[in-house]
């Protein structure tokens, strides 16, 4: 997910989680597919299109392998990482995201290294093993097993791979209105939620930096980032 939301209003006729013949499709959620669609289908465009400035930090500085991108939303994220050398399987729930995810990816001439697959993270979870598995804000109004995902996400990393999480550490001063009831994890928590074997996992960062980043309307403030990467050492 990112920062910044650009774009007009837009009609987009919700899709249900029914396949093409109308049954209902077990591998998503009804509730869940038709909250995001709704969600991506108010605007032309939802994200900003750059990459999140954490993951940029950490996989600039790591060799290209293969990456998985849980939430990938309208591809910045993927679309960055391709442009970089990475090979990125990218997942979203919805659809609307997807597509405009594969457009963009066409237009920046990586479209060859991107995957881009449908998955609802509560009921499937894509396969194999990654040298870089990202979660960038995987958060969501809806209720969902958030830290058994995570869980399944630290499986997918391959041995010498490594899980890189970022969550909100806050509301942003142009939400709290929205989240005055909300508790945010800690960086410490998130990592406890994990359950990982210290025998085969080294903390290599466990942080909150701060940011400045602009809001919907155009407001600017401070957002705080709950950084969390860990390293499979066997």
């Amino acid at each position: 997910m990112h920062d910044a939301t650009t774009g007009g209003h837009r009609h987009h006729d919700t899709t249900a989680a029914t396949g093409h013949d109308g049954r209902q499709n077990p591998d998503v959620d009804d509730e869940t597919v038709r909250f995001w669609e709704e969600h991506y289908g108010r605007h032309d465009r939802v994200w900003s299109g750059r990459a999140n400035p954490i993951l940029v930090e950490v996989a600039g500085q790591l060799p290209a392998g293969t990456v998985l991108d849980l939430g990938c939303g309208e591809g910045g994220d993927a679309i960055w990482l391709a442009g970089q050398g990475w090979r990125v399987t990218a997942v979203d729930v919805s659809e609307t995201a997807l597509a405009r995810a594969a457009e963009e990816a066409t237009t920046a001439g990586v479209a060859s290294r991107v995957e881009f697959r449908r998955h609802d993270l509560t009921r499937t979870f894509p396969p194999g093993e990654y040298d870089l598995v990202s979660a960038q804000f995987l958060q969501s109004p809806l209720e969902f097993p958030r830290a058994e995902l995570l869980r399944s996400a630290a499986r997918a990393v391959a041995p010498g791979g490594r899980l890189l999480v970022v969550e909100h550490g806050e509301a942003p001063p142009w939400g709290r209105h929205d989240h005055a009831h909300a508790r945010f994890s800690t960086p410490q928590e998130t990592l406890a939620a994990l359950d990982l074997d210290p025998d085969r996992w080294q903390t290599e960062r466990l942080d909150a930096p701060s940011r400045q980043a602009t809001g919907p309307d155009g407001e600017t403030g401070m957002l705080v980032d709950n950084v969390v990467l860990v390293r499979r050492t066997r």
